[in-house]
């Protein structure tokens, strides 16, 4: 990056301090000077700038009044606190479906079928063609696609979205054919496979999904396996976990990303196990902390954790935001709902951490 100037502290030492602002921090700053304008078109600086927010992970969560009339979204960050978002800049009722790299997914709620993908900092969106296909609101059973993934390349900004579902023909009984619709971003245009597929998600499976290593990861019903698409080749394949994670009862189990490897998290009415998986290519798993729940037992049961580094673990409840500290073992209150809310928190919340991704 060519940087030159008579400044106090050394361009680099700026960059640096830059990269760890806020992005609407750095969209306020762009009038200080022509340097600092030409940043966000900067390729070294996005670069760097979305390496950092890598390592400062948060939570997105859609908060409801307990009417169901009126919802706001709610970001919750260890570093800076709570922070309200809008996708008003939409102009549509939405809800998101997916996140990955700094956007989002979303799907209109009026109308089935419609689909953006934003940067809800920077306010960029696109609003993706409708396939010429048209199972997109033939999905079964409700209609909407079964999983809803979101691949964002940041090397290389560009992104694919994925829906994929049990297929039903109007008038016929679905035939167990699953269909998987994939939007190229560079190409501006969906691509579609079929295969055969007889695989169930909870809610929790389907908005906790994974992208690494150029592929899709969700965890399945039988928590046993991990269903994988990867997008090289649209190919669907099962990852099976090791017999170690899975044995035993009384325990719930779910999929996260762990510093860019993919990480279950294990949780029993005492210990909270987090494994990752350090080879990809061999399955190689391993248990690289076990936590005690004593101190918040009576929250176990409704518990879910959300987001995840090797420094701490987000975990939603009903109406709270809990982090966990790894380093010093404390846990702390991050967020929580002071009237009576429509849905659980956990049931709307998403891993999300802000960049300068465009999705254009």
């Amino acid at each position: 990056m060519d940087m030159r100037g008579d400044g106090i502290f050394p361009d680099e030492v700026v960059i640096q301090i830059l990269a760890r602002l806020p992005v609407k921090s750095l969209f306020k700053f762009k009038t200080v000077c022509k340097l600092w304008n030409r940043l966000s078109l900067d390729k070294y600086f996005v670069q760097l700038y979305n390496e950092v927010s890598r390592k400062n992970p948060m939570i997105l969560v859609e908060v409801s009044d307990s009417y169901g009339s009126k919802s706001s979204l709610i970001c919750v960050d260890n570093l800076r606190g709570v922070s309200e978002f809008s996708l008003s800049f939409l102009n549509d009722r939405v809800k998101v479906r997916a996140s990955c790299n700094g956007l989002l997914c979303c799907s209109s709620i009026p109308d089935k079928g419609v689909f953006y993908v934003c940067n809800p900092v920077t306010r960029e969106y696109r609003l993706l063609p409708k396939s010429r296909e048209r199972p997109v609101t033939r999905f079964y059973p409700d209609g909407e696609a079964t999983l809803v993934g979101l691949a964002c390349d940041s090397s290389y900004q560009k992104f694919n979205v994925v829906l994929a579902g049990y297929h039903r023909t109007f008038g016929h009984r679905p035939d167990g054919s699953f269909i998987c619709l994939v939007f190229n971003s560079e190409l501006n245009k969906w691509r579609k496979f079929v295969s055969l597929q007889d695989d169930h998600f909870t809610h929790m499976n389907k908005n906790q999904v994974v992208f690494v290593n150029n592929a899709l990861h969700w965890l399945t019903v039988s928590s046993t396996y991990i269903l994988v698409l990867d997008l090289s080749c649209d190919v669907w394949r099962k990852m099976q976990l090791p017999y170690d994670l899975i044995y035993g009862n009384g325990y719930r189990i779910y999929l996260l990303d762990f510093d860019g490897c993919l990480s279950v998290i294990k949780i029993s009415e005492a210990w909270m196990n987090i494994w990752v998986l350090k080879d990809y290519w061999n399955d190689e798993w391993c248990m690289v902390d076990k936590v005690s729940l004593r101190c918040i037992r009576g929250m176990v049961p409704g518990i879910f954790p959300i987001s995840q580094t090797g420094e701490y673990v987000f975990l939603a409840t009903h109406k709270q935001i809990l982090v966990y500290h790894c380093k010093s073992q404390v846990w702390k209150e991050m967020y929580s709902v002071k009237y009576s809310s429509t849905l659980p928190l956990w049931f709307s919340a998403h891993a999300y951490r802000s960049t300068m991704f465009s999705c254009n």
